[in-house]
């Protein structure tokens, strides 16, 4: 039997796994919390915008509000910067997931685009009876709206034309003093990019009041084709007749120029589905804000060539060719390793809980160890007194495991082997009985019959 001190030792064991296997519990299920809740949440996206108007802003947080409004699981938080050039950087440096940018000014090695928003035209402008060839500019000033964001530019057009060994200079101006410097003569000609829109070009007519012969003209850039095909952020374009204003026209002709893409553009690392889903909502969103932002007029797909300067994000891809997986495809393989998941989970509950093993020995094994280590105690016991306390603690083993067979605790193959085991006993006691009697004749020992019922067989 066991004593006191070990009963309490095993309850203090039986304690320590519990408390060990509950710990693993806890843990397995708040890191199942925590991972359904990270998947669930809407993710917030940043995205940075910046333009002299806030156009782009004000779009954007059109946008971000129809996400919210739709519950989609993804969220857009605007921030608002003073240029373009500022939104860019910000991306570069990793402030913000996306941002509006100039082709020109994005980081390629990063930068996947989603939408191409607008493009920015290239105008040349001269004073009236200017020659209007960019040759003709060798050793003057051209003013630059936005210096700092044009530089590419400005260096392409070098490369081309040979600005630097024709002494061209730039001057950094703003649209406020940009018409100023123009007419007072300040600067010998004025390089702007502006998006081909009528909110945009309408700040530029005041610079072509005039007759038609006393107005300034559009300078064609002859080499766009050239400077194209070295410089990938650009492309060649025609600037349609009357463009910039109608009566008279200006360009009076088709006018060879520059353009440069505006895209929207996202991380490459961020998830294909969100970036999917994020474009499908502006698709939507141009079709039905077109009136109240007409900025979305020129919402488009961008190019989705292998060779694109800027490559298209995988997510927008998917979206524009159609090709989004389904339920099945995108989630096949979770829904193959869940099922696999939830048996180990319930394999290793089931061995937890024997490993825990709380209350009395549950199975046979832990009756017919004690019964077993019976056997040696009866061969060298010395008196009848040994011997009967002996057949008492087999009475209470085995009366305590026919109890629970009656309770349908143990197996009847469980209750034959427990039975087996104390015929043996019984035996064993018998014959160190007549051992003892044959070593001392005149000793007493109780019959057979008088041994406990749950010993005779």
């Amino acid at each position: 039997m066991r004593t006191p001190a070990k009963e309490r030792g095993s309850r203090i064991s039986q304690w320590l796994r519990a408390i060990f296997v509950g710990c693993f519990v806890v843990a397995v299920t708040a890191t199942g919390l925590f991972a359904y809740r990270y998947f669930t949440l809407p993710k917030t996206m940043t995205i940075a915008a910046g333009s002299v108007d806030g156009e782009p802003v004000r779009v954007m947080t059109a946008i971000a509000g129809r996400l919210t409004n739709s519950n989609s699981s993804i969220r857009l938080k605007i921030v608002g910067l003073g240029s373009g050039l500022e939104a860019a950087k910000a991306f570069s440096t990793g402030e913000a997931d996306l941002a509006i940018v100039r082709a020109d000014v994005a980081d390629p090695s990063k930068a996947r685009t989603v939408v191409l928003v607008s493009y920015g035209v290239v105008m040349i402008i001269v004073p009236p009876g200017s020659p209007d060839t960019l040759d003709s500019l060798k050793g003057k000033t051209i003013g630059v709206i936005g210096e700092e964001i044009n530089r590419n530019l400005i260096e392409a057009l070098g490369r081309e034309y040979d600005f630097a060994g024709a002494k061209v200079r730039f001057k950094d101006l703003t649209i406020a003093d940009g018409q100023q410097a123009f007419r007072s003569r300040e600067v010998n000609a004025l390089l702007v990019v502006t998006p081909n829109s009528e909110k945009y070009l309408s700040l530029l007519r005041g610079i072509f009041a005039g007759t038609s012969k006393r107005r300034p003209q559009l300078v064609p850039i002859d080499s766009a084709d050239a400077i194209a095909n070295v410089a990938k952020a650009y492309e060649s374009y025609e600037l349609p007749k009357g463009s910039v204003r109608g009566s008279p026209p200006v360009p009076d002709e088709d006018l060879t120029t520059l353009r440069v893409p505006y895209y929207l553009v996202a991380h490459k690392n961020i998830s294909e589905s969100a970036i999917a889903e994020l474009t499908k909502v502006i698709m939507d969103a141009r079709r039905d804000l077109l009136t109240e932002y007409p900025l979305l007029a020129q919402v488009s797909a961008p190019s989705t060539d292998k060779d694109a300067y800027i490559p298209v994000h995988p997510g927008a891809a998917a979206f524009y060719q159609d090709t989004q997986q389904s339920f099945l495809d995108k989630y096949g393989n979770e829904l193959f390793l869940v099922p696999m998941v939830l048996g180990l989970m319930a394999s290793l509950l089931t061995a937890a809980r024997k490993i825990v093993g709380f209350g009395p020995p549950d199975n046979i094994a832990s009756a017919l160890d004690p019964l077993h280590a019976l056997a040696a105690p009866i061969r060298h016991a010395r008196s009848e007194a040994e011997l009967s306390a002996i057949e008492e603690t087999i009475d209470n083993i085995v009366g305590a495991q026919l109890r629970r067979h009656a309770k349908g605790k143990n197996r009847a193959a469980d209750a034959a082997a427990l039975s087996v085991t104390a015929q043996r006993l019984e035996h064993l006691i018998q014959h160190r009985r007549s051992m003892l009697l044959a070593a001392d004749p005149k000793a007493r020992f109780e019959p057979v019959e008088d041994q406990p019922a749950s010993l005779r067989r």
